[in-house]
C-alpha cells in the first residue's frame, strides 16, 4: 500500500496481535471487540486490571487483559514483555488512554493538568517508545494514536486537554514521518465528541458532531488497510482546522455561538458527570495517571 510514495507492509488482521491502551472501557473496548470480530489477538491494558479482564472475557479466547499504568515507561515495558511472551511480536499498538477534565483553566488544579499531560501525552510517548523497537526490526507494524478534534480545535473549558490533543496530533505526525521509511506506519484519530465517560454530564448534540465509540473503534480498525495520517470521526469533519484558520474570525465565532461552544463550562451537569469527575480526582491524589 502507498501513501505519497511510502509503501507500507500489508498487515493481515487475521492472527495479527494488537495492543490497546485503556482498552477497558469505551473506545478502548469497543475498539478491541471489533478487531476481534477480524480475527485478530488483543491485549487489552489498564489500570484497572479487573476491568481490562472483564473486557477480555467478554470478547472470549482472542483477547487477554493486563495491568498498566500509561505513564509509567516501567509498566508499558512489563506490559510489553508479558504481551511478547505471549504472542511473540506486536503488529498494531493502538494509544487510546485519554483523560478528559472540563472547567475553568483558571479553577483546574495543577495535579488535575499535570495528569491530564501525562496520560494524553506520556502515554503515547512510552507506548510507541516501548512498542516501537521490535516493529523497525521486524520491518513491519502500525501505531495509531487516539487524538480528537479537539487537537485541531480550540473549545472553551478544555484548555489543557486541548493543550495534550494538540500534542498527540503533532507527536504522531512527526513519529511518522521519522519511521516513513522503517515499514511502521503512524496514523491519528481525530474524533469530535464520543458517547463515552469522557463526555458525562455533557449536553452532547445541537450543532455538536457526537458519534458512538463504535463508529471510532471501525476507523481505528480502518487504518490498517489505508494507513492515512489523519481521520477525522466523523469523516465530514477533515480539513475543518483550515476553515477555522482562513475563516474570518466573527464569522467562526458566530459559528461557536450557535453550537454553544462554551457548554463544557456553562452546562455541564455536576451528578451526570460526578462519578468521571471523582476517578479524575482520584488519579491526582494518587499519582495514578491512566484512562477512562
Amino acid at each position: 500500500m502507498s501513501l505519497f510514495g511510502t509503501t507500507y507492509p500489508p498487515i493481515d488482521l487475521d492472527g495479527a496481535v494488537v495492543v490497546i491502551s485503556g482498552g477497558g472501557r469505551g473506545i478502548g473496548r469497543a475498539t478491541a471487540k471489533l478487531f476481534a470480530t477480524r480475527g485478530a489477538l488483543v491485549c487489552v491494558g489498564d489500570l484497572d486490571e479487573e476491568t481490562a479482564v472483564d473486557t477480555a472475557e467478554s470478547i472470549g479466547p482472542r483477547a487477554r487483559g493486563y495491568l498498566l499504568d500509561v505513564t509509567s515507561r516501567d509498566s508499558w515495558d512489563v506490559f510489553v514483555s508479558k504481551v511478547i511472551g505471549e504472542f511473540g511480536h506486536i503488529d498494531i499498538l493502538v494509544n487510546n488512554a485519554g483523560v478528559m477534565p472540563l472547567g475553568s483553566f483558571l479553577d483546574e488544579s495543577d495535579a488535575t493538568s499535570r495528569v491530564t499531560l501525562d496520560v494524553n501525552i506520556w502515554g503515547p510517548v512510552h507506548g510507541m517508545r516501548a512498542v516501537l523497537p521490535g516493529m523497525v526490526d521486524r520491518r513491519r507494524g502500525h501505531v495509531v494514536n487516539i487524538a480528537s478534534m479537539a487537537g485541531k480545535l480550540p473549545v472553551p473549558g478544555m484548555a489543557v486537554y486541548n493543550a495534550s490533543k494538540f500534542g498527540a496530533v503533532g507527536l504522531s505526525a512527526s513519529a511518522r514521518v521519522e519511521f516513513a521509511d522503517s515499514g511502521v506506519s503512524v496514523s491519528a484519530i481525530l474524533p469530535s465528541a464520543v458517547r463515552t465517560g469522557l463526555s458525562s454530564g455533557v449536553p452532547l448534540g445541537k450543532g455538536m458532531p457526537t458519534v458512538e465509540p463504535e463508529v471510532v473503534a471501525k476507523a481505528v480498525v480502518d487504518t490498517v488497510a489505508h494507513r492515512r495520517a489523519e481521520t477525522a470521526v466523523p469523516r465530514y469533519l477533515a480539513g475543518w482546522d483550515l476553515v477555522d484558520a482562513l475563516a474570518p474570525e466573527w464569522i467562526i465565532n458566530i459559528g461557536r455561538r450557535v453550537i454553544d461552544d462554551r457548554r463544557a463550562l456553562t452546562s455541564v451537569d455536576p451528578n451526570g458527570r460526578a462519578d468521571y469527575e471523582k476517578r479524575v480526582a482520584r488519579q491526582a491524589e494518587n499519582g495514578e495517571h491512566n484512562p477512562k
